[in-house]
């Protein structure tokens, strides 16, 4: 199903990048901007704290110590989540999350607030950091993604999750790997591709949330992007980091493309955009080729006057936008994981 919100209408000079007048923006200036807003969106993003929720935070995931191998596990107190009419500790869908900023930048520490208004929903929210480029390569990323997999199948039961009713979702950049992650589940010849072996069953494996995501790398070769080129070759290994070659790059970027390894298995996918998103038409070619392969999709698509709905504004919780995401967020992770159990709406959070 595919809604098309109502509008209103506010200029900012975010909308202003997303209208065009910025185009091909290098790596260097991208991280610039992302550390110059990364603390304030943490602040502002996570104020008023959802209380309902268990959190425990910065778990180690691979053992080596360093943050970009951290996740966070946040899931509702007992009685927290309404009309369930289930036995308590009857275990809880798992939604699985990776933060967006351009591979190059953000933390899972700016999406607690986002992670705990799905957690209240019903289910249980593990929050994960992953090694980031320039240093490290889509390889990299995807390793890490499939480890945090694998801490999940291994250990959330322990935290009230069920480990084989599991949904993979990111913004921006970390829905590129939530959905690249979910592929190779699901086409083996990626899997070999990145030298993953698939932490979890694919059937464990029920749906994929996207919001914003860069899922078709084919709309940044397009004249006029706003990200240069750059934002691909630094996902690359080796020799293809320098290369001028626009074929060799396009060949390359097949393999960190999600929609490029879609097939009729894929599981059931929730996509979230607008017209003011940079990827806008990246989703809109994502959702056409799913539909093409006859795969579920829920849509949740505003036009451009909805002057909220910028580049992941599913963060932003006081946003009336972000609250119908939320509540449609949670009927299709319990939609796809099995019967609903709670009545999602009456557990979300009210919009600030």
């Amino acid at each position: 199903m595919t809604t098309i919100a109502p509008v209103r209408r506010r200029w900012s000079w975010a909308s202003i990048k997303n209208a065009g007048f910025v185009q091909r923006l290098p790596v260097w200036v991208w991280r610039l901007l992302m550390h110059t807003v990364s603390r304030s969106e943490r602040t502002r993003f996570n104020a008023d704290p959802i209380t309902a929720v268990d959190y425990r935070f910065d778990i180690d995931f691979v053992g080596d110590g360093i943050r970009a191998h951290r996740l966070d596990v946040i899931s509702p107190l007992p009685g927290a989540v309404v009309g369930t009419p289930t036995e308590p500790g009857t275990p809880l869908p798992v939604y699985v999350y990776f933060h967006g900023g351009g591979w190059t930048s953000g933390d899972k520490a700016a999406l607690t607030k986002y992670c705990a208004s799905q957690a209240v929903g019903g289910m249980v929210v593990v929050n994960v950091n992953y090694r980031r480029a320039t240093r490290f390569t889509m390889a990299h990323m995807l390793h890490d993604a499939n480890a945090a997999l694998a801490w999940v199948s291994a250990n959330i039961a322990a935290y009230g999750g069920d480990p084989e009713r599991i949904v993979l979702g990111g913004d921006s950049a970390g829905g590129q790997l939530s959905a690249l992650l979910s592929a190779a589940h699901f086409r083996p010849e990626l899997a070999e591709h990145y030298g993953i072996a698939p932490a979890a069953p694919r059937e464990h494996l029920r749906g994929l949330v996207q919001h914003c995501s860069v899922v078709d790398f084919s709309v940044m070769f397009e004249r006029g992007f706003i990200l240069g080129l750059g934002f691909i070759r630094m996902l690359l290994p080796g020799p293809l980091r320098s290369t001028r070659s626009r074929g060799e790059l396009r060949r390359a970027a097949d393999y960190l493309s999600p929609i490029e390894w879609l097939d009729s298995s894929f599981p059931p996918v929730f996509v979230t955009t607008s017209e003011r998103d940079y990827f806008y038409t990246a989703n809109l070619n994502f959702i056409e080729r799913l539909r093409e392969h006859q795969v579920q999709v829920d849509a949740l698509i505003y036009d451009r006057d909805n002057a909220n709905t910028l580049h992941t504004w599913q963060q932003n919780y006081r946003y009336p936008e972000s609250q119908e995401v939320y509540q449609r967020l949670q009927h299709f992770v319990h939609d796809v994981t099995g019967p609903m159990t709670i009545a999602a709406t009456a557990a979300a959070p009210t919009a600030r």
